[in-house]
């Protein structure tokens, strides 16, 4: 896998290191403020830049408060999710996904929730949103569940004019470096609630609030430092900028890839990914990435706990990942071409 980033935005990356180092403020600062509006404007939400997906779940969490309650999320996501609950004192509860779309299975969650269930993590797996995710945030809001997005893959998911992270609560986007939109290192927390975001940006600064740069008081005690540096929140402007070219890249190969591909993930009428993954099943390519997550990934696995996860452990056994990465040398192939080098 490469990490393309063509000499334009280098030099557009460069211009603006040079603003960070004139501003005197190399955290907290113009950057960060600047890259949390663009952010809002294309998701069409409230943002808050972190230092990572993970603390941004951390963070809802607290918000939420979980502590000593359950909380419902699929076993067959990143140990993140999970962590997450368990630093917020939770207790995690793991459900079954479904082999449609890898995502959490309403059935199974709705048959795991108790009088203790204080919140629900719902992940959009491999780039789309997850398939039933209009139940589940149905059954969420008549039984005052809060509905929290795990939005780590899904950069650019939308499904009839919502982006993911705007079904529930809150949700939360990571720019790891593998990510769609890498940074090395960050995150984004998003919602429509402004006061859930205001409360976020002074949890990430140790409770402070800042006005115009100076200290104005410790209103909140439980805050710690989820900020991010103002050298990410630049390269996060820039992008944002060219996240339409990486996308459109990317949906271009998924086009090429369907002709291809017929026992693949094949999303609903109007729902258009981001492609973090390209999803098959039973089918031996001569070039893959990854699997999305295997069976010794699952929450469960690495606690040692034996559940009844058919789907999960199904998927984990069937699934492979056509490579989607920007910068795949063979994208520009036609699909003939694509097809014979893939399948033989």
């Amino acid at each position: 896998m490469v990490l393309p980033f063509e000499e334009i935005y280098r030099s557009r990356y460069y211009q603006l290191l040079d603003e960070v180092f004139e501003s005197n403020f190399w955290s907290d600062g113009k950057m960060t403020r600047t890259f949390e509006d663009k952010f809002g404007e294309y998701t069409n939400m409230y943002s808050c830049a972190v230092s990572s997906g993970g603390t941004g779940l951390l963070s809802i969490l607290e918000y939420v408060d979980v502590r000593g309650e359950e909380v419902i999320l699929p076993a067959n996501t990143f140990w993140a999710t999970a962590q997450a609950v368990k630093k917020a004192g939770g207790r995690v509860v793991y459900a079954d996904c479904n082999r449609e779309d890898l995502c959490m299975s309403y059935e199974d969650m709705i048959h795991k929730v108790t009088s203790k269930t204080k919140a629900v993590i719902v992940v959009h797996i491999g780039g789309h949103i997850a398939f039933e995710i209009e139940k589940i945030a149905e059954f969420c809001e008549e039984h005052k569940i809060a509905l929290i997005e795990d939005c780590a893959h899904a950069h650019g998911a939308e499904w009839k004019g919502r982006m993911a992270g705007s079904y529930g609560l809150a949700g939360s986007y990571s720019f790891y470096a593998t990510k769609t939109m890498p940074l090395g290192e960050g995150g984004m927390v998003v919602s429509k609630d402004k006061d859930l975001i205001e409360w976020m940006k002074k949890f990430r600064n140790y409770g402070k609030e800042v006005i115009h740069g100076n200290i104005v008081t410790y209103p909140m005690k439980e805050g710690f430092n989820y900020r991010i540096s103002e050298f990410s929140a630049a390269l996060g402007i820039v992008q944002m900028e060219r996240l339409s070219v990486v996308l459109g890249w990317k949906r271009t190969l998924a086009e090429k890839f369907d002709q291809i591909f017929d026992n693949r993930v094949i999303l609903p009428p109007g729902m258009k990914s981001g492609y973090y993954k390209y999803i098959v099943f039973d089918q031996k390519l001569s070039e893959e990435t990854g699997k999305v997550f295997n069976c010794t990934d699952f929450g469960n696995e690495i606690e040692g706990i034996t559940l009844d996860l058919p789907n999960s452990y199904w998927v984990a056994d069937h699934h492979k990942c056509a490579p989607i990465y920007y910068g795949w040398d063979k994208a520009e192939l036609s699909v003939d071409e694509i097809k014979k080098y893939l399948l033989g």
